[in-house]
């Protein structure tokens, strides 16, 4: 296995664009790491992206969008109050990743990168409208959340491309995010199902919203019908059942040990609307 240290993010594409073999990136390595160790996959080339200056910052742009390093890990984010202010719903999401321990070393790219339909922090990331930078081979790009999973750990990004970074927009004083998931156990735990919405009001009326699911289909799913039962409520009885209907709806999910089709798609529905009124009260001003 040969291991890289690029200097930055155009040296760290082009090896991975000339490598033959298996390769993986490292930033946090929670999912890289234990994939080694139990000999799921043995990387020919491992590039290791946590040098990279700007790797590990969280910055916040003159028109109050944030770009968050692909090394910056989920501890990070939750002790920044300004991002978590902004959008606690993905910071949320990011703190229910794996253990303390975890949560001090696993990142949102690899979370998104790694290709897991039950990533806590994707659908959130899809809620808020995040994007991600991407550099490789022909330049770079800026690719919506939404368009990177492809199937059970397979995404959309090409050979030699490397993320450099998440990008959220500017949160605004009226809008709101929440993410809950159901999981057996209190903790340390994947994901049954999750459930993130992100809204904006005006006054009492829900002006925008975006609603995705996890742990439901093959990928976390955006769904646009269940954001539309919100636009232009004021989250009454009427919209809340629209909006758990059209969350069931959506869900294509398996059965196995943890779960049957049936109790994911109901409990979609039950955290879509309990998710909804977190985010409504956190558009109005409430913590």
């Amino acid at each position: 296995m040969r291991y890289h240290t690029p200097e930055n993010f155009e040296d760290a594409a082009a090896i991975a664009a000339s490598a033959t073999g298996v390769t993986r990136f490292l930033a946090g390595g929670t999912d890289v790491l234990v994939q080694l160790r139990s000999d799921m996959v043995t990387p020919d080339d491992l590039i290791d992206i946590k040098r990279i200056v700007g790797a590990d910052a969280i910055m916040q742009n003159a028109d109050g969008s944030w770009h968050i390093g692909p090394a910056v890990s989920s501890a990070a984010m939750h002790e920044h109050a300004g991002l978590s202010a902004a959008w606690p719903g993905v910071v949320e999401a990011a703190d229910l990743i794996g253990s303390t321990q975890v949560q001090g070393r696993c990142t949102l790219a690899g979370n998104l990168c790694n290709g897991s339909p039950a990533a806590d922090s994707v659908p959130a990331m899809m809620a808020a409208g995040a994007s991600v930078s991407v550099v490789g081979p022909k330049g770079t790009r800026e690719i919506a959340v939404e368009d990177i999973p492809v199937s059970p750990g397979k995404t959309s990004l090409t050979k030699g491309e490397v993320v450099t970074g998440v990008n959220l927009p500017a949160s605004g004083a009226n809008t709101g995010d929440a993410y809950l998931r159901f999981i057996p156990r209190t903790e340390m735990d994947i994901a049954v199902v999750g459930c993130a919405v992100c809204l904006t009001r005006d006054g009492d009326t829900i002006t925008a919203a975006r609603v995705a699911l996890g742990a439901v289909a093959p990928t976390a799913l955006l769904v646009a019908d269940a954001a539309a039962a919100l636009v232009g409520s004021t989250l009454d009885e009427a919209a809340l059942d629209a909006l758990g209907k059209a969350a069931e709806a959506a869900c294509k999910p398996i059965t196995d040990k943890r779960g049957t089709i049936k109790f994911r798609t109901h409990v979609a529905g039950v955290l879509a609307k309990r998710a909804a009124k977190i985010a409504y009260d956190r558009a109005g001003g409430a913590q």
